[in-house]
C-alpha cells in the first residue's frame, strides 16, 4: 500500500473508531508510538505493536463512554502523513474530555512504523 492508500485506511477506520483492526492492518510489528509527554497511565514512548495493541486496550479500559470521533483528512509528504484527531469521551474517574491532537504517522515498506500526537 502507498502511504496515500494508508492514510486514507486509518483516516476510515478511525473515523469508525476501528482503532483495533487499525493497529492489526496497517502497523508494522516494530512500530514506535509517542504520546505528548509522560502520564501516570502512559510512557512516553512505547515500543512494539503488542505494546501498543495494549496501551489501546488500557485506554479503552478508562472510557465509559465515547461520544464521538473526528478525523481530519490526511496530508500526504513522501512517506510520511498528518492528521488531527478530536476525541470528546466520557472517562471512568476523570468525566467528560474533549481532546484534539496533530497525529504524524511514518510509513515504511507498506505499513506505519512511527506514530506521534502533539496537544
Amino acid at each position: 500500500m502507498t502511504t496515500q492508500e494508508i492514510a486514507n485506511r486509518l483516516v476510515e477506520l478511525c473515523r469508525k473508531g476501528d482503532f483495533e483492526n487499525a493497529l492489526t492492518d496497517l502497523y508494522s510489528n516494530d512500530a514506535v508510538s509517542i504520546e505528548p509527554s509522560a502520564s501516570h497511565d502512559f510512557e512516553k514512548e512505547t515500543k512494539g505493536l503488542d505494546a501498543i495493541k495494549v496501551k489501546g486496550e488500557k485506554w479503552n479500559s478508562m472510557v465509559e463512554k465515547m461520544n464521538s470521533v473526528t478525523v481530519s483528512d490526511p496530508l500526504i509528504g513522501g512517506n510520511s502523513f498528518v492528521c488531527t484527531m478530536r476525541l470528546d469521551v466520557i472517562m471512568k474517574e476523570r468525566g467528560q474530555m474533549d481532546m484534539t491532537e496533530l497525529c504524524v504517522y511514518s510509513v515504511k515498506d507498506g505499513k506505519i512504523v512511527a506514530e506521534q500526537f502533539f496537544v
